[in-house]
């Protein structure tokens, strides 16, 4: 069995490739949705959300589909969700949703038969509004062309800069996130 750190190690190793848009990303999104069904009976679920770059039409991503889950509670997908998951071949973190020392939330990596890294599941409460500001931001670069541009110019630079720090290029991002979403709280 894989130690905590080895895991950590492994996934935070994997590159960062950003690419070109793909018009299947919207499809591979519901395919995922209708599996993670197996995991969690509909009860538990409150919504499904396509969240990240690869929910943003015409938007440069890394080719991983973001996936936020709206639970009531945690103490279920801990319990039971994460261990038949973790089964089925995900890799499975109760991770900081902010800093090292923040609120912790259930995250999975979802792979191929090849093991390549194809979606991230968050599972949030549905009153976290850090977690839900993932929408909130979709939803502003679907509305504003220019800031998604702008945007995926950043992430590909910033790809080609940390290729191999997924901590350094998501902190790099926070800011132009930051600014965005306060933009969009602007026109509400």
């Amino acid at each position: 069995m894989e130690s905590f750190e080895a895991k950590l190690s492994r996934v935070l190793a994997e590159r960062i490739e950003v690419v070109d848009y793909d018009p299947a990303w919207p499809a591979l999104f519901d395919a995922e949705s209708l599996r993670l069904a197996a995991y969690f009976p509909p009860s538990s679920i409150r919504c499904v959300e396509h969240v990240g770059s690869t929910a943003v039409p015409g938007l440069a991503a890394k080719p991983i589909i973001d996936i936020l889950v709206g639970v009531d509670d945690f103490d279920f997908v801990v319990d039971s969700v994460a261990p038949a998951m973790e089964r089925a071949g995900y890799d499975y973190f109760f991770r900081p949703e902010l800093g090292d020392d923040g609120p912790r939330y259930p995250w999975f990596i979802g792979r191929d038969a090849s093991g390549v890294r194809v979606s991230h599941i968050h599972v949030a409460l549905v009153d976290d509004t850090p977690q839900w500001d993932r929408v909130v931001f979709r939803d502003y670069l679907r509305s504003d062309s220019d800031a998604a541009l702008e945007y995926a110019k950043l992430k590909r630079d910033l790809a080609s800069r940390f290729s191999g720090d997924r901590e350094a290029y998501t902190l790099a991002k926070t800011a132009f996130i930051t600014e965005a979403l306060a933009r969009a709280r602007g026109r509400a």
